[in-house]
């Protein structure tokens, strides 16, 4: 009869190994995870993991996987009451935010080039020179950012979001790339901040041009984080949710991801009759973030480790959130009525 831990190798040897990992390597990590797995039960815990971790964590552990603000969603609809968030900092803050009563944690305290390049002072003292502007934050921001906006979005209603927007001139911050993106497809006068990923800004068009030489008929995706010349390029840009749509509904059998390495495990992993060719990008971030750090989360947490967040900068920064909401609806109307309800990042 086979142990637990023998049973735990194989279940993650059938999750891991067609991303190359072997027996030997499940067995390593198998007693992390089983006790992982154990103590989530036991504390009425769900683990949710953002695209970007490495598959022992996304696979291994993960209850729900995906991008920020969906995980966060996510867990507003889940019973559990306590919520370890294997992401960088900000997007734990998120999930706070929306699950104000619940217990949130994160493996690790990890920053973000997007986050960190902008502070709560920053935002006011951009509102002070632009007074007739309306301010739409990225939801790759902290709290603070979040309640000194008008409005939230992501890579999904961004469009929809500004367009919607009362003011003619959108301080869209803080992705600088994202926001020259916007300005190409949007009607609005969009001013920007300096902020860029460090991980979709190193990709560059000659990448893309030569993918498409060596692979005919690759469809090529990327995220509007990179540069505007790259996203004229290539045959779909947006976030994880559309880019996973994409794939699963495209007769092509050959793609490259212009993203993060984690994105490209999990389309590898679940996309099995899916070629993910071309190459990708680590963020420092996210790969900061191991198993053990999860696990120290369950057994053992720092109080650093604990999402806190003032409730008087929580109500702005959740009103931030809602607004986006009626914005995506307002917007999505007023693109209806000009012929573009279905206006893409790529236009």
């Amino acid at each position: 009869m086979r142990t637990d831990t023998e049973k735990e190798t194989e279940r993650l040897y059938g999750k891991l190994h067609h991303l190359g990992w072997s027996r030997g390597d499940c067995e390593l990590i198998a007693p992390v995870t089983q006790e992982i797995n154990e103590l989530k039960k036991e504390q009425n815990a769900i683990i949710l993991v953002h695209s970007s971790q490495t598959p022992d964590i996304m696979y291994g552990v993960g209850d729900y996987i995906g991008d920020s603000y969906g995980l966060s969603v996510r867990a507003t609809e889940h019973p559990a009451q306590k919520i370890i968030f294997s992401s960088v900092y900000f997007m734990s803050e998120t999930a706070k935010l929306l699950n104000p009563d619940k217990e949130v944690l994160v493996p690790r305290v990890a920053g973000c080039s997007l986050a960190d390049s902008i502070t709560g002072e920053q935002v006011r003292d951009l509102r002070n020179e632009h007074p007739d502007a309306g301010v739409v934050c990225y939801v790759n921001t902290y709290a603070e950012v979040k309640a000194e906006s008008d409005a939230c979005c992501t890579s999904a209603n961004a469009v929809e979001v500004v367009e919607a927007m009362p003011q003619d001139e959108v301080l869209f911050i803080p992705d600088r790339l994202m926001g020259l993106n916007l300005a190409k497809i949007t009607s609005k006068t969009i001013l920007t901040w300096d902020g860029t990923c460090v991980v979709h800004e190193g990709f560059d068009v000659d990448s893309v041009r030569d993918i498409r030489k060596r692979f005919p008929g690759v469809k090529i995706l990327a995220h509007p984080e990179c540069t505007p010349g790259l996203v004229s390029e290539v045959d779909y840009a947006g976030g994880t949710s559309g880019m996973l749509n994409y794939v699963k509904t495209s007769n092509a059998k050959t793609f490259m991801l212009v993203t993060e390495c984690g994105l490209t495990d999990r389309f590898k992993a679940e996309f099995r009759d899916k070629e993910i060719v071309g190459t990708c990008i680590l963020c420092p971030y996210m790969k900061q973030i191991q198993l053990e750090d999860v696990l120290k989360a369950l057994k053992d947490p720092a109080p650093e480790q604990y999402i806190e967040i003032p409730p008087e900068i929580a109500a702005r920064a959740k009103h931030s959130l809602d607004r986006m909401f009626e914005l995506e609806k307002e917007g999505k109307a007023l693109l209806e009525k000009q012929g573009r309800s279905a206006l893409p990042w790529t236009a």
